[in-house]
């Protein structure tokens, strides 16, 4: 009886060994799965789907990526600095806005929590503005804001505008690979007229596709809508022909133009942005019917709201619209208190010349993508 005792517990001993291997095994081969190059892809904001298919007996494993666009005009964001080749002199601390550096924090403290706002869990992959002034503003909200985390870049027009407010694009360089940008200036009829070039970006997606990007600020309607019409008329056959020229290269072409268009969507100088020289090269206006849009509009004048703020796209790009995805986004920090007639607007920043602290005269607009990055097939088990 003694021998069998020591006997027992080697046996209870290697049980337990080969109990607590097999669970380590199991647990590292967990670990590689996750850790593996195809489950880090660009770090976050993938989704996998899995398709069988009869035919092909091949099950190709599919992760997409969520890529979300915005646009906001952000009503003068000037810096506090006096640019003597520029008409700034109205934003400068001494100036009749009387543009202090706390005002000046102040709005890029805002502008960042649209910007955060509009992304839910996660900042938007693209953001255009527009009424920026130079690259100064844009390292700050980059970098003196809660933006800072976000890991965002810049590229910004050098255009000829009498104020110097420009265009401007932001994005996340881990869902968007920048490969260029071109300041493009407009050829207007009136050669005096002085404006915002369209800035153009290109870049490389997830999926190995290119992606053209326009940020635009048509001129405005200051000295009446019909007086001004030539001039946005102008702006809009330009970016047409820059539209044009891609699809000379690329047929298949994924395009999105952004931006102020100081025009409706029914107005001629949107309608002539959007047709192209053969049907398959129309842009879509993601904006064009307000009976799918979730608010009135992004801009008010005079009691009435006008959707100047617009995202239009090509026809190949709208293959990865998230339905029902593009909107106005207007909460209720953006928007004045409701009026006796239950009225709002956007909480601007100055009314006149009387600072109110607000973020801006234009509410953002904002649609969401869905790109797909294939990743190797596994085959149906039979």
């Amino acid at each position: 009886m003694k021998n069998k005792q020591p006997l027992k517990k080697t046996i209870c001993l290697v049980c337990y060994a080969l109990l607590w291997w097999g669970c380590s095994n199991a647990v590292r081969s967990q670990q590689n799965e996750s850790d593996s190059p195809s489950a880090q892809i660009a770090g976050h904001n993938f989704r996998e789907d899995t398709d069988h298919s009869e035919k092909t007996g091949r099950r190709p494993v599919q992760k997409r990526q969520d890529f979300r666009v915005m646009f906001y005009n952000v009503e003068n964001l000037f810096d506090t600095y006096d640019d003597p080749r520029k008409n700034d002199n109205e934003f400068l601390p001494d100036g009749a806005m009387r543009w202090t550096p706390a005002r000046y924090y102040r709005h890029l403290r805002k502008t960042a929590q649209v910007i955060s706002a509009i992304g839910e869990w996660d900042t938007p992959a693209v953001c255009g503005l527009c009424e920026v002034e130079n690259d100064t503003v844009l390292v700050h909200l980059l970098n003196r804001t809660s933006l800072k985390e976000q890991h965002y870049d810049y590229c910004i027009t050098t255009g000829n505008d009498a104020r110097g407010i420009n265009n401007a694009l932001i994005y996340q360089r881990d869902k968007f690979k920048y490969l260029g940008h071109s300041s493009e200036r407009i050829p207007f009829t009136n050669k005096r007229k002085r404006s915002r070039d369209i800035l153009h970006v290109w870049g490389e997606l997830i999926n190995g596709e290119r992606l053209d990007l326009f940020v635009c600020h048509f001129p405005s309607r200051s000295g009446g809508e019909k007086e001004t019409e030539p001039d946005r008329l102008d702006a809009a056959k330009f970016l047409r022909k820059l539209c044009d020229s891609l699809y000379k290269i690329r047929p298949d072409a994924n395009i999105i133009v952004m931006g102020d268009f100081n025009d409706n969507p029914y107005d001629k100088s949107v309608q002539t942005m959007l047709k192209g020289s053969k049907a398959k090269d129309n842009l879509v206006n993601l904006f064009g019917d307000p009976k799918k849009l979730n608010f009135q509009g992004t801009h008010k004048f005079q009691g009435e709201w006008s959707q100047l703020d617009q995202m239009i796209i090509s026809k190949n790009w709208s293959r990865y619209l998230e339905k029902d995805s593009p909107r106005i986004f207007a909460p209720d920090f953006l928007l004045t208190k409701k009026n006796n007639r239950g009225e709002q607007s956007p909480l601007r920043k100055y009314t006149g010349k009387i600072y109110k602290g607000g973020h801006s005269d234009h509410l953002p607009i904002v649609a969401d993508f869905s790109l797909p990055f294939t990743g190797t097939e596994k085959p149906v088990a039979p």
